[in-house]
């Protein structure tokens, strides 16, 4: 298992690295000049000459080649700096600091709510096939596939505010500091992104266990004179959860993705919104360091997924 880890984990550094090198290098061929916006009369501040607006990129370090921009930003992530926001100065591990465990806990309480929904929803509809079950199940399970999570967001805030009149806090509130405002805070945008991932893992663990039930073994099972209730968990489920986990760790990815426009959605003060209002300052600090951290948090995902593969199946570990 260390071996299997170990490669794995080898495997991950230059997916890493081109992460870093694709982040960088877009945002320097992306159009808008974040100092231009700064310095703008259209911000409404003053007007920099080209000699003072030639210092300021001097400062921050502009006005090196491209090369050198990337060594300098890797040395400073190397010693924990992630620098600072072209227009407040403010550290962006700061912000990170503030922000992260709200986006963090949603993501969190996002997978639960979708295996704790997801998997018995697949797993009854595999048993009960062809029943009103199945059918109901797999209509809910394609509407959610099909229904984009920030719609699904701006519905149901437009129908609590007009409906029940209540609107969720603003405000950060952590869940070791003030529990009720935090589950107020983040439950609505976990309950949606949860049941779009939920609806994802329940229609391949339907597939996949019906494709299990298939197999040769679970007939000798069957003809041994097993109940059909140790079949199911003993020799149907652990086998079938493999594509389940695969799914659910390319759902991550979207989860990441749609955590963005569902914490806009909700107003959630999240990293989400913090990329959002990054990309329209054209504040290339923030928008380079959150885009890395959400593609250092897939990367890292999906070797905890690899790792979880060959705890499940030795046979890929020894392959």
């Amino acid at each position: 298992m260390r071996r299997y880890f170990l490669r794995r984990l080898i495997l991950a550094i230059p997916t890493l690295f081109g992460v870093t090198v694709l982040i960088f290098f877009v945002m320097r061929i992306l159009p808008g000049d974040p100092l231009s916006v700064i310095v703008s009369e259209d911000a409404g501040t003053y007007v920099l000459t080209d000699e003072e607006l030639a210092a300021v990129r001097a400062d921050l370090g502009l006005d090196k080649a491209l090369y050198l921009q990337y060594a300098d930003w890797m040395i400073a992530i190397g010693k924990g700096d992630l620098g600072h926001s072209f227009w407040n100065e403010k550290p962006v591990s700061h912000l990170i600091k503030r922000r992260g465990p709200i986006s963090a806990q949603i993501a969190l309480m996002s997978v639960m709510i979708s295996w704790l929904v997801g998997l018995p929803v697949g797993i009854l509809g595999a048993v009960k096939r062809n029943t009103w079950w199945d059918h109901i199940s797999r209509f809910f399970v394609t509407l959610f596939m099909a229904i984009p999570a920030f719609w699904v967001g701006l519905m149901a805030v437009l129908i609590t505010v007009i409906v029940w009149t209540y609107r969720p806090p603003l405000s950060i509130y952590y869940l070791w500091t003030d529990p009720w405002q935090n589950l107020q805070l983040t439950i609505g945008p976990a309950i949606v992104m949860g049941l779009g991932l939920g609806a994802a893992i329940a229609r391949m663990a339907r597939s996949s266990i019906l494709e299990t039930y298939r197999e040769d073994y679970v007939r000798t099972a069957r003809a041994k004179g097993l109940e059909e209730g140790p079949i199911i968990w003993r020799h149907v489920i652990r086998n079938a959860l493999l594509p389940v986990i695969t799914i659910s760790a390319l759902q991550m990815a979207s989860l990441l993705g749609g955590s963005v426009a569902v914490e806009r959605a909700f107003a959630v003060p999240g990293l989400g919104l913090s990329l959002v209002q990054a990309i329209t300052e054209r504040d290339w600090m923030i928008i380079q360091n959150l885009v890395l951290i959400f593609g250092v948090t897939f990367v890292t995902i999906n070797l905890i997924v690899d790792l979880i593969y060959g705890w499940i199946d030795p046979r890929i570990r020894y392959g």
